[in-house]
């Protein structure tokens, strides 16, 4: 690795995964932070998974501390934001990866609770977690933040509150760049197609009894590339924006999806 964030510090939130046979963006973007010299501190609503990262970071001799939150309770976003601060001296990249749409479904079909309830998860909260780093990182004079958004936001998925939620993240993130890069803080957002994670396939094929081979072909087909990325596509691409070579980038909503969003007919 080249010591693309070495001396700098992350606080990724999203650091755990659902079980399955490959890695989640989550984990993948915590352990190349590591690789490149950051010390991470992993967040996650599950201790045991956050740990789980911060302890194949240490194996590899990367410096990580785990940390339990839910962000969707602002009060525990002030705190992990402090308590990261706390345990790693300083605050330099701030790494959003949490979101789901379970339950979602079309407008006509859509329960209005449940709605909110992924609203909240997916824009409310990340609203929170970066409503709480803004603070340290002016005082600061610098800071990056990273959002996951997804594809779902400019491409119809049919799913509604879950397209309209990243949407806003888009948003969220082009409003935070403007009004931040006067304090050198930079704010950008990915956008992740179709990914071969443990959520994306275990955890759809666990709802609806398909084949996780079946599931894994139909998607690669759905890609003008082939294939479905993996978290380490979205992991490099995160480590871009996060690090200096991304210095004068900012506002930007970076797709990362084999060509979907450009793709003819």
């Amino acid at each position: 690795m080249t010591g693309r964030l070495a001396g700098k510090t992350a606080i990724l939130i999203g650091a755990g995964q659902t079980p399955g046979d490959t890695i989640g963006n989550g984990r993948a973007t915590a352990m190349l932070f590591a690789r490149e010299g950051a010390a991470v501190f992993c967040v996650d609503r599950n201790l045991d998974r956050a740990g789980e990262t911060a302890a194949l970071i240490a194996g590899e001799g990367g410096t990580a501390h785990a940390h339990a939150a839910d962000i969707r309770d602002e009060a525990e976003c002030a705190a992990l934001i402090a308590a990261g601060v706390a345990a790693l001296g300083r605050f330099d990249i701030l790494h959003n990866n949490v979101g789901g749409g379970a339950g979602d479904a079309s407008v006509e079909a859509t329960d209005p609770a449940r709605f909110d309830a992924i609203l909240h998860l997916n824009l409310t909260a990340m609203m929170q977690t970066i409503k709480h780093a803004l603070p340290v990182m002016r005082a600061q004079g610098q800071g990056a933040i990273v959002n996951i958004s997804s594809l779902a936001a400019i491409a119809p998925a049919g799913i509604i509150a879950y397209e309209v939620s990243k949407a806003g993240v888009n948003k969220l993130t082009t409003s935070v760049a403007a009004l931040n890069a006067r304090h050198q803080i930079r704010c950008n957002a990915i956008l992740p197609g179709l990914i071969d994670t443990p959520m994306a396939i275990q955890g759809w094929a666990g709802l609806t009894g398909e084949a996780q081979a079946e599931l894994r072909a139909k998607r690669d087909a759905r890609v003008p590339m082939g294939r479905m990325g993996t978290a380490w596509d979205v992991a490099h691409a995160a480590l871009w924006l996060a690090s200096d070579d991304a210095r004068f980038v900012t506002g930007a909503l970076l797709p990362v999806d084999g060509g979907q969003s450009v793709r003819l007919g």
